[in-house]
């Protein structure tokens, strides 16, 4: 039988369709691209935006169109928000929601027996445990990532996902370790850990539990830090809080983490990140920097902006632009405010329009992009660590291709292989696309 995901969304989302596919092969199926005809198709939806919504739809629409008798699975975020409606539509046959894509082969199995819709999600805010959705291998073939965590309790303004994922869950060390050993076996060089919000990362273990549940990130790196095999670990997005003197002096010990920090911050400016409902000020998140910096001389931190949240003045516009100056960062993601239905947000007063937020949003790409070639131009004539990844074609020629522990994307030529190497390189000068060409 052939069966075909199609993934939409974050890095959490990839590696619950790894898993999902890794499920299907050991039960038996072969897996084809989603636009062939198969006999199975999962949607693993998004509905972090309401394009996302859209999107999750059309793919779920389109899997019945390519195979009208197939059976179309959709997974995921978009299930937990609109899972009885999902019951009505037609060209869906498995709606299967989050803390529920473990059972996708059994559910299956359930599904050929007696070819009735089945529904297969849960109250997310309800759930307490971890789901556990390993990955013994990907696509990839040096670096691959890692979920430790899953849930939300920020509950920002503009934002649906603590709806979607439920309360912060943390898997628990061990599991993490069987998994990330198994990895290193099969020739992973680097790790990247993430969650729905990595930084609460333990703190779902109450004060009540035993010394052996008590877990918290820093604690979850230093163990991972000893696992042979394993060269770099690196992180995904961080909230400012978890950036305190103790955390920063004990990351700094470890020789495995990549000086690449993603902090999240969506705005510079206190009085829009009030309401936004973000858990800081500008003060403390420019703390957080510092600290990073002072432990980590090399340290590439990056962020996400939002442009353009209801209220946003253009004083407080500039308030942003000027504090992102301050800090000066590696690399600048830029979003414009997108009402999401079901956010206070959406309801805010206020809302800017189109126009306003496409100016904003151009003036602050143009700053990022100065600031990452700053940052790029700062390796110019050093000595860096490059892990190289694959062999590829770049102004008409070969070159191996890699990243720096500050995620910067380096090249060389060679007519050694270099793929899964991790070497000292010079770097000459800027070759193209945000690239640097170095020599060994």
């Amino acid at each position: 039988m052939k069966a075909a995901i199609h993934n939409l969304g974050c890095k959490v989302n990839s590696y619950e369709a790894e898993s999902m596919r890794e499920q299907l092969i050991n039960n038996g199926y072969e897996m084809v691209d989603f636009s062939e005809k198969a006999d199975v198709y999962i949607v693993n939806t998004c509905s972090v935006t309401n394009i996302a919504d859209r999107k999750s739809r059309q793919m779920l629409h389109r899997a019945k169109k390519l195979n009208p008798e197939a059976v179309v699975v959709a997974a995921g975020c978009y299930v937990q928000e609109v899972g009885d409606e999902l019951l009505r539509d037609n060209a869906v046959d498995i709606i299967l929601g989050n803390n529920k894509k473990s059972n996708l082969a059994e559910t299956l199995a359930d599904y050929f027996k007696d070819q009735s819709k089945n529904a297969n999600f849960v109250d997310i805010g309800e759930e307490k445990l971890f789901e556990e959705t390993p990955v013994e291998t990907t696509d990839e073939n040096i670096r691959v990532n890692v979920k430790v965590q899953d849930g939300c309790n920020n509950f920002c303004t503009y934002c649906i996902i603590p709806y979607t994922r439920g309360r912060i869950r943390s898997r628990s060390i061990s599991e993490i370790q069987k998994e990330v050993k198994g990895l290193a076996k099969k020739g992973y060089k680097e790790i990247v850990i993430n969650g729905i919000n990595l930084s609460s990362y333990g703190l779902d273990k109450t004060e009540t539990s035993s010394s052996d549940e008590k877990i918290s990130l820093i604690e979850l790196l230093e163990k991972l830090n000893e696992i042979p095999g394993i060269e770099r670990i690196r992180m995904s997005s961080l909230e400012p809080r978890v950036i305190s003197s103790d955390f920063v002096e004990r990351l700094k010990k470890l020789e495995k983490i990549c000086h690449h920090f993603h902090l999240s911050m969506q705005s510079g400016c206190d009085e829009t990140l009030k309401r936004m409902n973000r858990h800081y000020t500008s003060d403390e998140y420019f703390e957080a920097c510092l600290r990073l910096r002072n432990a980590f001389d090399d340290a590439a931190i990056t962020t996400d902006v939002i442009v353009g949240f209801p209220g946003e003045t253009e004083e407080e516009f500039e308030k942003s632009y000027d504090f992102c100056k301050k800090v000066g960062f590696a690399d600048l993601h830029v979003f414009k405010y997108s009402k999401r239905k079901g956010t206070k947000a959406a309801d805010m007063p206020n809302q800017l329009t189109e126009k306003q937020k496409h100016e904003r949003s151009e003036k602050l790409i143009k700053l990022g992009k100065e600031m990452s070639e700053a940052f790029r131009n700062k390796f110019l004539g050093e000595e860096t660590e490059v892990l190289f990844e694959e062999k590829c074609i770049l102004s008409g020629e070969e070159y191996y291709i890699g990243h720096t522990r500050q995620y910067l994307k380096v090249c060389v030529k060679s007519d050694e292989n270099l793929v899964g190497k991790n070497m000292k390189v010079l770097i000459d000068k800027p070759l193209e696309s945000e690239i640097l060409l170095a020599r060994i």
